[in-house]
């Protein structure tokens, strides 16, 4: 799908279930990982991951496209736009959107440096940051800690 198809797909979506027109963009933004699609408050627009696309077809990203006009046409209405208003919540059941974006198997990019293990029961900790041994230990036992392996070392 193309941003003018998409573009497309927002602006009848809005006409036929909102009965209101899209007078701004909506684009696709694959900087989005954790979200199906978000509503710029700013400037109006719409931004959709590509990924529920991919993974979970056209469906998928029509449930997020409602979401999001529903956000959108409430916003302009200047009633309750957000997640917990009763406003968003009815409209949002009424044109049958979706409330949560389905999982696109995308996860954080940020790899883990260091391994420990605890000395006393063998559990072994990743993480992406140094922690001082001598101030932590282990979450089982209470053993202390051992630096296995630094990833950043050669």
């Amino acid at each position: 799908m193309t941003e003018h198809e998409l573009q497309e797909l927002v602006e009848s979506i809005s006409i036929a279930y909102f009965g209101r027109p899209f007078l701004h963009q909506a684009r696709f933004n694959p900087r989005l990982r954790t979200t199906g699609g978000r509503y710029m408050l700013q400037s109006h627009d719409i931004e959709i991951n590509p990924l529920p696309l991919q993974v979970h077809g056209t469906e998928e990203v029509v449930g997020i496209i409602k979401h999001e006009l529903c956000h959108y046409h409430l916003h302009l209405e200047g009633k309750g736009y957000r997640h917990a208003d009763a406003d968003f919540k009815n409209l949002l059941l009424k044109v049958g959107g979706n409330r949560y974006c389905k999982h696109t198997g995308v996860r954080n990019t940020v790899k883990t440096r260091y391994l420990y293990e605890c000395l006393a029961c063998g559990m072994k900790y990743e993480r992406k940051r140094s922690i001082n041994t001598r101030k932590y230990c282990c979450g089982t036992c209470r053993g202390r800690l051992k630096l296995i392996a630094d990833k950043r070392l050669p």
